[in-house]
């Protein structure tokens, strides 16, 4: 049997991951965590073949986390399952060390196939496995035009102008950690590291920014 893991902040989908795992009888489920501390902590007592982990944690991003534990427990495979379903959080996650990547809305048997197929891919170097819409939007050109929502755009142009968090959530009618949440979301789109790499950068962004709905 296959050991997996569960790292999500929601309990409803931790659970529901939990039912496909055990009923595959491929895998078992050896733990699960709703927050990053927590899975470290847990890590430390119990290392699991197979680590499910979301991207939207609510004390770290799952993309930071994933180098952090491959450093610490290298046997590890990490699937990232998320609901983010776009390039350039595909390729953070893949170059942050992550063994697979999975949407939640893929069927269980998809899911499942991820389990196995990473498990097995711990003996063959560079084994990955991508969910079929992760592996379409891979499959395209690395030169993607990158995608902002008009949301992420008027956040940009605030950014510019110099607002901190606090006064941009007043102007965008929006939560403060909805905000952090937007920049969290464009430091990995843009590839900046940091509010200074961020701020630069939105003031130089040309505004032919391809937009979506």
């Amino acid at each position: 049997m296959i050991t997996v893991s569960i790292v999500d902040d929601h309990k409803i989908v931790a659970d529901g991951l939990e039912k496909i795992i055990e009923k595959s009888n491929i895998a078992q489920v050896a733990w699960k965590a709703h927050t990053a501390a927590d899975s470290l902590i847990k890590l430390a007592n119990i290392q699991p073949q197979v680590l499910l982990l979301d991207i939207g944690l609510p004390d770290k991003s799952g993309l930071d986390l994933c180098p952090q534990i491959k450093a610490l427990y290298p046997n590890v495979r990490i699937i990232m399952l998320t609901s983010y379903a776009e390039y350039a959080f595909i390729r953070h996650a893949l170059r942050n060390g992550a063994s697979g990547y999975i949407l939640k809305n893929s069927e269980a048997e998809e899911i499942i196939d991820g389990i196995r197929t990473v498990a097995v891919g711990a003996f063959e170097s560079g084994k990955i496995f991508l969910c079929q819409e992760a592996h379409t939007m891979l499959s395209k050109s690395r030169e993607v035009a990158i995608q902002l929502t008009r949301r992420e755009h008027e956040l940009l142009s605030l950014i510019a102008q110099g607002k901190t968090s606090i006064e941009i959530a007043d102007k965008m009618n929006l939560g403060y950690e909805t905000v952090r949440s937007y920049r969290k979301n464009l430091h990995v789109k843009l590839g900046t590291h940091n509010a200074a790499e961020l701020t630069k950068l939105a003031i130089d962004l040309t505004l032919t920014s391809s937009v979506r709905p």
